[in-house]
């Protein structure tokens, strides 16, 4: 006798395998609810697309309301994750807000779904981001970390006192928002290809200057 405790066999793959179902699951359901939204979305076609049965959905997330705050909430920590990455407390004041600026446009064209999600969620008033506590404290991290760049930017007598990180966050985001969620309206209606590479180019470097001449002495 060793004392050794043995591991009892198939345990570890039985964790892997409900992690991975989980995985296969949260993925077709963001694409099934970023195409037809939390109403049009059907269960059946997410556990067919994800290949698992419908069952395990309603074991991992209790309904679909449930999988669709899981995926919302999934979609939020993504993009307040990668711009903690960012590291623009290293960064001087207006390198780190034309940083950010870039980072919003860039992630917003590189994850649609996000945008559409963010959408869905609007129509339904925000009844699931209410519910989740994880979105309110990885929120307030944004918005902290945004005034904290305003207050470096004061000090250093680069910005102007007195803006609103909260507004200043919300102007960043409708910048790009609004361009990228009416783009083919805007395509028609401004007779010009919004999503051409040089509208791309040209709408980002006029979001970067928007933003500092709003915050700059």
């Amino acid at each position: 006798m060793t004392g050794e405790q043995t591991e009892k066999p198939g345990r570890k793959p039985r964790i892997r395998d409900a992690e991975a179902t989980k995985a296969r699951i949260l993925d077709a359901a963001k694409k099934e609810f970023a195409k037809n939204g939390l109403g049009g979305a059907r269960v059946d076609d997410i556990a067919e697309k994800a290949k698992a049965n419908k069952r395990m959905i309603y074991h991992y997330f209790e309904s679909k309301e449930g999988l669709f705050q899981t995926v919302l909430e999934d979609a939020y920590l993504d993009i307040r994750s990668a711009e903690q990455k960012l590291h623009l407390e290293d960064l001087d004041p207006k390198a780190a807000l034309e940083k950010l600026v870039r980072f919003t446009w860039e992630y917003y064209l590189k994850n649609p779904e996000f945008l559409t999600l963010v959408n869905s969620e609007n129509l339904h008033r925000a009844k699931h981001l209410k519910k989740s506590e994880i979105i309110k404290v990885s929120s307030r991290k944004l918005v902290n970390m945004v005034a904290s760049i305003l207050e470096r930017g004061v000090k250093a007598g680069l910005f102007r006192s007195g803006v609103d990180p909260v507004q200043l966050n919300i102007t960043i985001a409708a910048v790009g928002y609004y361009y990228l969620t009416n783009r083919f309206t805007g395509t028609i209606i401004y007779e010009r290809d919004l999503m051409a590479k040089d509208a791309l180019e040209q709408r980002i470097q006029f979001n970067i200057e928007t933003i500092m001449r709003l915050v700059t002495v």
